[in-house]
This record gives C-alpha cells, sequence and structure tokens, in this order.
C-alpha cells in the first residue's frame, strides 16, 4: 500500500491544532462532574454541554457570548465494551484534530457540564439521533483547513457581535467541524426535531424579539451554524440537572458556618 506523503500544510495543520488544544491554567469548576452520576442521569439523545479550557474554547464562549464552548451526545451503550477493560465510551463528540471520535464520560470529571434532554423524544427516533452519529464515527477534520483554526487564535475578534456567529463557518467553505454542535444539530435535523424557534409574526401582535434576534435565528437555519449554547436556549429542550433529579432536599444541606448542636 502506497502511504500519501506528509505535507507541509499536514504538518502546519497538526502543529495549529495542537497549540489550540493547549490548556488555560486556573481553571476549576464550580460542580465537578461525577461519571456515575451523570451515567444514571443521561439517556441515550441527550446532549452534554461542556464549559472547556482550551485556548480555542475561550475563542468559541467569545463568539457565541455563552458560558458552553463544547457539547457531546450521549449514546449509552451503543459501542461496545473495550477489549482491555477500560471505561466503555458513551459520549460521541467531534474533536479539533480528531474528528469524530467516543470518548468515555469520565473525561469531563473536572468540568463544569450541562445535560440537555429534546422533549418527547420517541424511542424510535432516539435511535435514529444515536444511529447519524454511531455511523459518523472515524470521521476526519481536514487539518488543511487552516483558515478554519487560524481565527480562534484571537480569543476577542474585534469585529461587530452581528458577525461573530459568522466566525464559526469562515475559512474553507465547508461548515467547520471544530466544534461538534453541527453534527448534533444536523443529527437532529434528520429526525425534524426543532432547535430554535421558527419566527413568525402574527398581524397586530407586537413581537418580543427585537430585530437582531429575528436576524440571528432566521439565519442559523442550517446546521453548520448551530453552536452549543442554542441547545441551552432552545425552548424544545430541557435542563437536566443531576443534583434535583435523585430527591435534593436543601435541608440536608450542611453549611460551613453551622454549629453543632450540642445533645
Amino acid at each position: 500500500m502506497t502511504q500519501t506523503a506528509d505535507t507541509l500544510l499536514d504538518r502546519l495543520g497538526r502543529w495549529l491544532a495542537s497549540r489550540l488544544q493547549v490548556e488555560s491554567s486556573g481553571y476549576e469548576p464550580y460542580t465537578p462532574s461525577d461519571p456515575e452520576t451523570l451515567r444514571r442521569t443521561l439517556e441515550p439523545g441527550d446532549i452534554l454541554l461542556v464549559e472547556g479550557n482550551q485556548h480555542i474554547s475561550a475563542a468559541i464562549k467569545y463568539l457565541t457570548q455563552s458560558t458552553w464552548s463544547h457539547s457531546a451526545l450521549y449514546v449509552g451503550d451503543a459501542l461496545p465494551q473495550p477489549a482491555d477493560g477500560s471505561e466503555r465510551p458513551r459520549l460521541i463528540e467531534v474533536n479539533l484534530g480528531e474528528g469524530c471520535v467516543a470518548k468515555p464520560l469520565s473525561k469531563y470529571r473536572t468540568y463544569n457540564t450541562r445535560i440537555c434532554r429534546a422533549n418527547g423524544l420517541s424511542p424510535e427516533d432516539r435511535q435514529r439521533v444515536v444511529r447519524f452519529m454511531v455511523d459518523r464515527l472515524g470521521l476526519k477534520y481536514d487539518l488543511k483547513n487552516i483558515f478554519d483554526m487560524l481565527r480562534y487564535f484571537l480569543p476577542t475578534p474585534p469585529v461587530p457581535v452581528r458577525w461573530r456567529r459568522r466566525m464559526i463557518a469562515f475559512g474553507s467553505g465547508d461548515p467547520t467541524r471544530a466544534i461538534c454542535s453541527s453534527l448534533i444539530a444536523e443529527a437532529y435535523g434528520q429526525i425534524r426535531y426543532p432547535i430554535l424557534p421558527e419566527i413568525t409574526r402574527a398581524p397586530g401582535r407586537a413581537s418580543a424579539q427585537s430585530k437582531y434576534m429575528r436576524r440571528e435565528i432566521m439565519h442559523i437555519r442550517h446546521h453548520s451554524l448551530y453552536t452549543p449554547r442554542d441547545f441551552d436556549l432552545s425552548p424544545y429542550f430541557r435542563i437536566v440537572k443531576p443534583t434535583l433529579e435523585y430527591g435534593f432536599d436543601y435541608r440536608q444541606v450542611s453549611w460551613g458556618d453551622q454549629k453543632e448542636v450540642e445533645v
């Protein structure tokens, strides 16, 4: 078999990808994720939003004006247990430099996360979403898309607010795969599940949304322009918090300044 020669663009692409994935120092989550609790709470088809701490994460959070810089789809037990006995991969995500890969829940043990769940999803459509993502495992990110990566080296690029989301797709002309939200949006698009609402104007009814918001929502119809925060903002996805799913009682909280009652 002949192997394709390693070009200068290939080497440059790998170097840029490695630089963008360098983690920032001093990151500390407010509520670290417990993989076992997440596993008990998550359902196949759920979206796990992540507050990343890489260089690319800072740029995405700025461009989207959101806490969330990454998203992954939970597939449950759809993937086999590794032969070496390691943790079963239950998340499918797209990473810069790797492409579409499967990862275990423990990867995000030290990150702030949020679960977004499509409301009323039928079992059949849930499996279609999972199968869509499983079938795309191995999809590669083209490291020759240099412009797709260069723009993330400016965490606060001097561009007007209305253009920031457009920068997510600016570059080679193909939808960027630097974030997984576009592939997840495509998965939900194939079952025709809405993410952001259609904008309709009823006669005689004033819209509560700004003109900018209407333009923005209308513009991101294509799956390539969806960002992690859109699942958080969607009126059709529920926010699921593991601590509340298992009988949280505020009266059982132990506060640091609480004095012990002498018996």
